[in-house]
C-alpha cells in the first residue's frame, strides 16, 4: 500500500507538472501599436480559444527592433510590425515560417495580400493593414489644390509656415525621392546628398514636423497642407469636411503593417490560432471602422457599410492600384547612410 500510495503520489505530481507546463504554454505575448486592435481582444480570443493573451505596446517599429534584436526574440510571441522591419526579422533570422494550413482565415484576404514584394506568398508574414502616404490638406484654405509632391515641397508664398512633414526616417525622405523620380528605396549617396539638400530648404519653411497632431492642426487652420498616411488624414477628415486628400501625381510609397511570428515562441500553434482570429471577418471590419485604414482583409472590407468610402474616398482604392505604388523595403547596410542623411536633415538649421 505503501509503494502504491507513493506512485500515486508521484503520478499527480507528474499530472501537476504537466498541467502547469500546458497552462504556461497556453499564453502568448503580443506587442501592438497602441489601439491597433480592439480593447477586448484578448477577452474575445480567450473566449474563443481558451488562451491568454499578454499584450504590450511600442510607440515604433525601431522601439520593438532594438528590443528583440536585442534578446534573439526571447519573451514574445507574435509583433505587429512595418513590413520593412518584418523583412529585417526574416533576414535576421528572427521570424517563424507562417504555416499557411494553420490558418483558414488567410481565405479571407485579397489575392493581392500575397503578392507584397516584401514577402511574396506571405512565407513570414501576414498583413494587416495597407495604404498610401499623400497630401492631406484644407480645401477651403489653399489656394490650389496640390497636385504634386513639390506643393509641399517648394511651398507657395501662402502656405510657407503653414505646412507639416512626417519626421519618421521612411517617410522624411519619400516625398523628395518621389518628387525627383526616385525609388523610395534609394541608398546611393549622390541621390541622398541632392535630396538631404532640398529637404534642409524644405525644412525651412515648415511648421513642423508632425508624426502624430498633423491632423488635428488641419482642423485648427494652424496648418493648411500636411504629408499624412491616409488613415491619420481621415481622422481629419471625420472632424472637418473641408480637409481632402490626395496622392501626388508623382505617386505614393505603399506601406504594409504586418504580423510576424518569433523564431523564439514558445508556443507557435497559439501564435497561428491568434493570427487567424485576427484575420476574421469581424476584426477585419473592426480596422476599417476604428483605425481607420484600408485593409488586405477581404471579408473585412466587405462587410463596412459602403457610406464610409464615400466619406473617406481614399478607403475606395482598390487593392490593385496599391500594388502599383513602389513598397518600402528593408535597406539592410544601405540604413546606415540613409540614417546618417536624416541626422544631417534634422540637425540643419
Amino acid at each position: 500500500m505503501k509503494h502504491r500510495n507513493a506512485w500515486a503520489w508521484a503520478f499527480a505530481a507528474v499530472l501537476t507538472v504537466s498541467a502547469s507546463s500546458a497552462a504556461m504554454a497556453e499564453k502568448l505575448v503580443i506587442s501592438n501599436w497602441d489601439g491597433y486592435m480592439p480593447k477586448d481582444m484578448a477577452e474575445k480570443f480567450k473566449a474563443a480559444t481558451g488562451i491568454d493573451l499578454e499584450i504590450s505596446v511600442h510607440a515604433t517599429n525601431e522601439e520593438i527592433m532594438g528590443k528583440v534584436t536585442a534578446s534573439g526574440g526571447e519573451g514574445y510571441d507574435v509583433l505587429f510590425v512595418s513590413s520593412p522591419f518584418a523583412e529585417a526579422l526574416n533576414n535576421l533570422g528572427l521570424a517563424a515560417p507562417i504555416d499557411h494550413a494553420k490558418i483558414p482565415n488567410l481565405a479571407n484576404l485579397y489575392p493581392e495580400a500575397s503578392q507584397l514584394k516584401h514577402d511574396p506568398g506571405n512565407v513570414f508574414s501576414v498583413p494587416y493593414t495597407w495604404g498610401t502616404t499623400g497630401l492631406c490638406y484644407r480645401s477651403d484654405l489653399v489656394k490650389a489644390e496640390p497636385q504634386s509632391w513639390n506643393d509641399l515641397l517648394k511651398p507657395a508664398d501662402d502656405l510657407k509656415g503653414k505646412i507639416t512633414m512626417l519626421s519618421t526616417d521612411r517617410w522624411l525622405m519619400a516625398p523628395a525621392f518621389l518628387a525627383n523620380g526616385m525609388s523610395v528605396n534609394t541608398t546611393d549617396q549622390a541621390s541622398l546628398d541632392k535630396v538631404r539638400d532640398q529637404l534642409i530648404e524644405t525644412k525651412r519653411q515648415l511648421l513642423a514636423y508632425d508624426d502624430t497632431t498633423f491632423y488635428s492642426k488641419l482642423v485648427s487652420g494652424e496648418a493648411s497642407l500636411v504629408e499624412a498616411w491616409d488613415g491619420w488624414c481621415n481622422y481629419g477628415i471625420a472632424e472637418k469636411p473641408e480637409i481632402k486628400y490626395v496622392i501626388p501625381k508623382e505617386g505614393s510609397d505603399l506601406w504594409v503593417d504586418t504580423i510576424v511570428v518569433t523564431k523564439a515562441s514558445k508556443n507557435p500553434e497559439a501564435a497561428h490560432k491568434f493570427i487567424d482570429f485576427v484575420l476574421n471577418a469581424d476584426n477585419g471590419k473592426w480596422v476599417v471602422e476604428n483605425i481607420m485604414y484600408k485593409t488586405p482583409n477581404k471579408a473585412g472590407m466587405e462587410a463596412v457599410d459602403k457610406a464610409m468610402f464615400t466619406q473617406y474616398p481614399n478607403m475606395a482604392i482598390p487593392p490593385a492600384e496599391l500594388l502599383k505604388f513602389e513598397q518600402l523595403r528593408d535597406l539592410g547596410s544601405g540604413m546606415k547612410a540613409f540614417s546618417k542623411t536624416v541626422s544631417e536633415i534634422m540637425a540643419a538649421k
